[in-house]
């Protein structure tokens, strides 16, 4: 899944996850303060479109050049800028204290890049910023509607409040919910949400 892979899956008229922002992070978009927000593997940009019409200054990283011209182009259709950055998430550096808040939904990475990207995710936020995350758990794989096929991509509550211990946890919760975002991820799905403050 690197780059080539995403260049190809994007290179496609419409947006493969769909225009709308995730619905997690929709729902907990009135809990990030005020101030820049930094969206991980944002791929197409509808999160980081979202959050600018909010009044954020917002990043979008990613490693797909073609999601991220996707990205500018929705934001301009929604009248409002975003910042974007091409890059693989094992080569970018989260800047301390930067952010008011951290987003990074279905972002499958490798465990040890996962664990070391979490820990500058928690560097990264000011106080009293908070880290959005929505992921699939292993119990998707009976689902077969969207992410890896790879169980050690996949997350658990456990393991997430292990790897994000420095931060307080304002929601964190595993359920099955429809996801419905474009062609990419349709239908029931086994998720964890996240949603913690750095105090």
């Amino acid at each position: 899944m690197d780059a080539a892979f995403w260049n190809d899956r994007y290179a496609v008229a419409g947006h493969v996850y769909g225009e709308a922002p995730n619905a997690f992070v929709a729902e907990v978009a009135p809990q990030i303060p005020a101030g820049p927000v930094l969206c991980l593997a944002e791929g197409e940009g509808r999160n980081a479109v979202h959050l600018a019409t909010l009044g954020h200054r917002v990043t979008a990283v990613d490693q797909s050049e073609v999601g991220l011209a996707k990205a500018r182009r929705l934001a301009g259709a929604r009248g409002v800028e975003i910042e974007t950055v091409l890059a693989d998430l094992a080569n970018y550096s989260i800047a301390t204290g930067a952010w008011a808040g951290i987003v990074a939904t279905f972002a499958h990475l490798p465990p040890a890049l996962r664990r070391r990207v979490h820990r500058d995710v928690m560097a990264g936020l000011q106080s009293g910023g908070v880290f959005v995350l929505e992921a699939y758990t292993s119990a998707q794989l009976a689902f077969g509607t969207g992410g890896p096929k790879s169980p050690e991509r996949l997350m658990t509550l456990d393991g997430l409040r292990e790897e994000l211990s420095g931060l307080e946890f304002l929601i964190a919760r595993e359920l099955e919910r429809d996801v419905i975002e474009g062609d990419g991820h349709t239908g029931r799905g086994a998720v964890v949400q996240i949603l913690a403050r750095r105090v």
